[in-house]
């Protein structure tokens, strides 16, 4: 019988350092944070290993933000000038929120009605310059932020955070009653019908944050939100 060329090195959620073999095969597929060295996929930073199907990437467990067109953001307006706001998004570079880029209409003789400094705001990468991060509000779940209160987190947690396809804050949200919005800066955004639905929301975000690695992370995030429910 023929041998089989491919050969699965790791599993999910395996803590990888560089120049690890992750996997070997054809069929494998070198995602980011990953390389193809011959048949090899070859780690190349340390962190926590995903695959997908038959693709692996690694989520590095530190870092900054490093933004991408698409992510959803939050930040805090720092200036304005005639067309558009100065925001600061916790990352190396500012955005830049462009009058043509809100929903609606826009007074520019008094920008400051519309978002002034101080606020806080979710928004969406648009593009990427040399020096700037221009973002947009034309989403809907682009908003400006009231009430309730931001907890920041290392990114590279916030996949951990949001699972997949959003099963994980989506879990939190349902346990707690709050409502969240998870920027890919790291910022999150908690606001719930009381300060013990919040901090309890806190609470289990934390867990995941301090322990991204664990197998079976979102049954033991059911379990403390069903615990904490029942006291």
């Amino acid at each position: 019988m023929e041998k089989k060329e491919k050969t699965e090195k790791k599993s999910e959620r395996t803590i990888i350092v560089p120049g690890e073999v992750i996997a070997s095969g054809t069929d494998f597929l070198p995602g980011e944070g990953t390389r193809r060295e011959g048949k090899d996929i070859i780690a190349l930073k340390f962190g926590l290993l995903e695959k997908s199907e038959n693709l692996f990437k690694i989520i590095p467990l530190s870092g900054t933000y490093l933004p991408r067109v698409g992510n959803t953001v939050i930040g805090q307006v720092t200036d304005l000038t005639f067309n558009g706001w100065f925001i600061d998004l916790l990352s190396p570079h500012t955005g830049f929120l462009p009058v043509v880029e809100c929903a609606g209409y826009v007074n520019k003789k008094d920008l400051a009605e519309y978002y002034n400094i101080g606020d806080m705001i979710v928004t969406k990468v648009r593009d990427l310059r040399s020096r700037s991060i221009e973002l947009t509000m034309k989403d809907q779940t682009c908003k400006k932020l009231s009430g309730g209160f931001l907890i920041k987190i290392n990114p590279t947690r916030v996949p951990r955070v949001i699972g997949k396809a959003g099963s994980m804050v989506t879990t939190i949200k349902n346990g707690t009653g709050c409502n969240i919005v998870v920027g890919q800066n790291g910022l999150i955004w908690i606001k719930g019908k009381d300060a013990e639905s919040e901090i309890f929301a806190k609470e289990a975000i934390m867990k995941i944050v301090e322990k991204p690695f664990i197998d079976g992370l979102t049954d033991q995030i059911k379990e403390f939100l069903e615990n904490k429910t029942k006291k």
